[in-house]
């Protein structure tokens, strides 16, 4: 007889799984370690067993607006990750390159890129790794997990509106952290250089203001070195509510708070999890002096090693090696930070198994001509999360199981500063989600089909609107069970979609549009629980345009470590017809 039950998910009051030691591997493929993954190497024709290989992750090129000069490089850092877990962050000081000096501060600046470059050799996990400067994180991704002959990839990220604190006069501390373990298995060491290059405008162009300007300071909501730790804040558990006391500056006109975050331990597959994992919903809430004023439903991203390690050679996963933040419009509440106290800005994540790790950035741009700014709250309103688990089962084991959320989050404030007058800024969310988990033969087949929806609206100041789109399925099954011969198959199709408007209300509005897709697969052959062969392939697209002009498409497609082509193309025309 088939048995059927809902479960609310903010009720879901189900032993957590117990927490793993901090230098265990994170959950991942059972069957497949890195000794699964040196017989795969084995197998592979002798020309391609030492060979360095270079992974990616597919995105757009970074270009500096035309008539920019530059780059000036300066290298911030260059170390080696050895055993550095539970250990200090690494640490340089840093100040403005002279050519920032020169240019008279963050007004000139154009474009800044973060480039991290790192490579490895041997047996190693993939690891999760940081960047702060001054606090405030300005990057964070997972390494490649690497192979006996050797892996090398680099992560450019525009770092522009960190201008503030890339120009601030004196020495801030740079820090990273890259929680690596060395023992007599995994020996891989993390070899990485971080560097910033630096564009400007030339005097003689006339280029347009950016749709989007940079703000005038930039507070870390983080932990504060030093810490045996990243930076960020860990949350434990569902109960568990991490948080930093802030003051905002008394001629602020607005406030955007930037968040980071990511999943580990026993969490690192939450979109997989059933109601005995407190069902596959996760949602890190923004909490303002204890109450709810913005969301994060979270883009999934998987890791260089998780599902099966195959997949991701040589393409990475979306987001892998720069994972997206997301952007929470707290100008409705400056009438309440505008009080000249401090306030707590804390992050809870619903239903959470340990762990995740969450930190954040407070934009804020102040009025140069006002000594001190008026606010006030003109309306809130968060209703709590809806949603619920619906699950059917035969035999305890297989059986479906279908989550379910919804929120919808809306505020409105007023801020008077002598350059800008009376604005009236409303903040509205949108969020959508479900999640399908089937699970059969008995506990051996699993296939899970997910849809993340979310919709930004900022009317007022900083005007624009965002809708994202995160597609999932993933499917674990094989054949052969019992015998001495089986095959484990892996197959993952992922996306981000997102359109922007930025700007408007009586302005230039500026248009952008992504749809970036993959499609992959791995099927590994075992004889006598031993691996014996294993192939894998990867097709991606991504499709971006916008209507400044900044376009550029990409259709790419692997089969093992070959790269079968890799078609690029920076026209507009190419950008609005691929994946139709």
């Amino acid at each position: 007889m088939s048995a059927s039950r809902s479960l609310p998910l903010l009720c879901l009051c189900l032993a957590l799984l117990s927490h793993f030691a901090a230098a265990s591997p994170r959950p991942r493929d059972p069957r497949f370690s890195a000794e699964d993954i040196a017989a795969v190497e084995a197998a592979l024709p002798r020309h391609k067993k030492s060979s360095k290989s270079t992974f990616f992750e597919v995105d757009r090129p970074l270009h500096p607006p035309k008539g920019s000069s530059g780059p000036c490089s300066t290298l911030l850092l260059s170390h080696s990750f050895a055993f550095t877990l539970t250990k200090p962050p690494v640490t340089a000081t840093y100040s403005p390159p002279p050519c920032l000096q020169r240019a008279g501060a963050a007004g000139a600046l154009s474009l800044a890129v973060l480039e991290w470059r790192a490579e490895c050799r041997g047996v190693q996990y993939d690891r999760i790794f940081g960047v702060w400067l001054g606090g405030a994180e300005l990057l964070r991704g997972s390494t490649a997990e690497p192979r006996r002959g050797g892996v090398a990839w680099s992560v450019s990220k525009d770092v522009t509106k960190y201008a503030p604190l890339l120009a601030a006069a004196g020495n801030a501390t740079l820090a990273v952290y890259l929680g690596n373990l060395i023992d007599d298995t995994y020996n891989g060491v993390y070899h990485a250089n971080l560097t910033l290059h630096l564009y400007f405008r030339r005097r003689a162009a006339r280029s347009p203001p950016p749709a989007a300007p940079p703000a005038d300071a930039i507070v870390p909501v983080s932990r504060s070195l030093p810490v045996n730790d990243g930076l960020w804040f860990v949350v434990q558990n569902a109960t568990d509510v991490q948080s930093a006391r802030v003051a905002v500056p008394p001629n602020a006109y607005r406030a955007v708070l930037e968040v980071y975050v990511s999943s580990h331990y026993a969490d690192e597959f939450w979109y997989m999890n059933t109601p005995e994992q407190n069902g596959p919903f996760r949602e890190v809430t923004v909490l303002l002096d204890g109450d709810v004023v913005g969301a994060v439903w979270p883009f999934p991203v998987i890791y260089t090693g998780g599902i099966n390690p195959l997949i991701w050679r040589p393409i990475t996963s979306i987001g892998s090696f720069n994972f997206p933040t997301y952007d929470i419009e707290l100008t409705p509440f400056l009438g309440k930070l505008l009080d000249g106290d401090h306030h707590e800005v804390g992050f809870k994540v619903t239903n959470a198994l340990s762990s995740w790790f969450v930190g954040a950035n407070l934009h804020l741009w102040v009025d140069g001509k006002s000594a001190k700014t008026a606010a006030g709250v003109i309306s809130y309103d968060a209703p709590k999360l809806a949603g619920s688990i619906v699950s059917r089962s035969d035999d305890g084991i297989d059986g479906e199981h279908e989550a379910t959320a919804s929120r919808n989050i809306t505020a409105a404030g007023w801020v008077m500063s002598s350059s800008r007058g009376n604005v009236t800024t409303t903040f509205t969310q949108r969020l959508r989600f479900a999640n399908t988990n089937v699970v059969s033969g008995h506990g051996s087949a699993q296939a899970i089909n997910q849809t993340t929806e979310a919709v930004t609206d900022v009317a007022g100041q900083g005007q624009q609107m965002v809708h994202q789109s995160f597609p999932l399925y993933i499917f674990l099954g094989g054949d052969g069970g019992g015998t001495a011969s089986q095959r484990l198959m892996r197959r993952v199709e992922i996306g981000f979609e997102e359109s922007r408007v930025i700007g408007g209300g009586g302005g230039t509005a500026t248009t952008s549009t992504l749809r970036n897709r993959q499609a992959a697969a791995a099927e590994v052959t075992l004889r006598d629980d031993a691996v014996v062969g294993a192939t894998w392939r990867m097709h991606q697209t991504y499709a971006y345009g916008a209507s400044d002009g900044a376009c550029y498409v990409r259709n790419v497609s692997s089969v093992g470590y070959d790269v079968l082509f890799d078609h690029y193309d920076a026209s507009c025309a190419a950008a609005g017809t691929l994946g139709r």
